[in-house]
């Protein structure tokens, strides 16, 4: 049998490939060059498993949150600061030399010693009627005043005859004294009611100051280690609307008594901000406003008052903005720490907007014609437009946005 050998055609020493294969090998290739194509065409719009992607890469739909209906309320922060407030000096009416002094910073209540002046106590009670006038039992009805007829006789020889005796004919107007009379008054009635506030009894707290009065205030001032004398000097006492902290002193130990002898303040811890006039209109007494500590803590407070006058601003004129003084008061001291004295925050409502739809500020998306909108679960976008910012969320509102809408924060 004998072999056919193809013929070679050229010098590669191939066989020639007939025009039938030839044709058919051409059509597989060109398919599979259009075939690869169409895939790649696939992968890129998405419709196809990529080989090349991260199988653990993380869902987009955990990202999805809804729209939701809450309120939202905006806060401005301004500037205070933290203090006893403003110190002022105590109505010291004693007389003499100032033989001790508190520390600066103590607290004084009903009752305390507040300084003492010729080592004598000045003690501190509640009220708002200041100290005018010593208090004690009168020194009764003047005598009659002498007629022209018995001129008057040395003090304490009484009237009458040559050499200081008494006339047995004299009538008794003139050696008879009357009975002390009672002082009577408002700062009575303000003073009984401190004594009994502080344990003292046997009297009947009124306008009038008896016998009674004069015992308890006997074994007063036996308590103070001071002479029983049964009356309260003008400098003896002074008045305050309630507990005070010392302040700084205005005279050392060994000086006289001055105006300044000592000052004090409240002695509860508040806030001042020197709010702008222009914009003071949050500042109304009863307000509810936030204090924010240096350490971050946040303590509530409450408007307590508003100063009435305006002060300019420092430097040349139309530089900054005039301010009034607001004060804030917290009700739990115990919440401010230790801290004394330094610079604070205090946060007030500013615009409020009531059940409205929102959403995280991190959802909104800029679109390419303008403005903002919300991606959807679906990944079409909706255009919303945009209200009031507060606490990390926007107010939105539009045709598509409704509430539970699920929205994509993007990635």
């Amino acid at each position: 049998m004998t072999e056919t050998v193809p013929r070679i055609d050229d010098d590669s020493g191939t066989a020639p490939t007939p025009p039938g294969v030839r044709r058919r090998r051409t059509v597989l290739i060109v398919s599979a060059v259009a075939l690869v194509a169409a895939v790649a065409v696939v992968g890129a719009l998405g419709l196809g498993g990529g080989g090349d992607e991260e199988p653990d890469a993380p869902s987009r739909s955990g990202s999805l949150v809804p729209v939701t209906r809450t309120t939202l309320t905006e806060r401005t922060a301004v500037d205070g600061r933290l203090g006893y407030g403003t110190e002022i000096p105590l109505p010291v009416k004693a007389t003499g030399t100032v033989t001790w002094l508190p520390d600066t910073g103590t607290s004084a209540g009903r009752g305390d010693v507040l300084l003492r002046v010729d080592d004598r106590p000045v003690v501190l009670l509640y009220g708002s009627l200041p100290m005018y006038r010593d208090l004690g039992l009168g020194s009764g009805a003047p005598q009659e005043p002498p007629t022209e007829q018995e001129p008057p006789t040395e003090q304490g020889t009484g009237g009458g005859t040559e050499g200081g005796k008494a006339d047995p004919s004299a009538g008794p107007s003139a050696t008879a004294t009357a009975a002390p009379t009672e002082l009577t008054g408002m700062d009575v009635l303000q003073f009984e009611t401190n004594l009994a506030a502080l344990g003292y009894s046997g009297f009947t707290v009124d306008e009038t100051f008896t016998d009674a009065t004069a015992s308890a205030v006997k074994r007063w001032q036996k308590a103070l280690g001071e002479p029983r004398t049964g009356t309260v000097g003008i400098g003896d006492v002074i008045y305050s609307a309630g507990r005070v902290r010392i302040g700084h002193p205005g005279v050392r130990l060994g000086g006289s008594v001055g105006e300044n002898t000592l000052s004090y303040t409240g002695s509860t811890r508040r806030v001042v901000v020197d709010a702008s006039a222009a914009d003071a209109s949050w500042a109304v007494r009863g307000t509810a406003v936030t204090v924010r500590l240096p350490d971050g803590t946040a303590v509530r407070g409450e408007v307590a008052s508003v100063g009435k006058e305006a002060t300019a601003p420092e430097g040349e004129a139309g530089e900054g903005a005039a301010t009034v003084p607001v004060t804030v008061t917290m009700k739990d001291q115990k919440n401010l720490g230790r801290l004394e004295s330094g610079p604070v925050t205090v946060e007030h409502v500013g615009r409020e907007a009531e059940q409205v739809l929102t959403v995280p500020v991190a959802a909104l998306v800029a679109l390419a014609e303008g403005g903002h909108g919300l991606e959807t679960a679906d990944g079409t976008f909706v255009a919303v437009r945009t209200g009031l910012f507060a606490d990390g969320r926007v107010q939105v509102s539009g045709s598509a946005v409704r509430a539970g809408l699920k929205v994509r924060i993007p990635e």
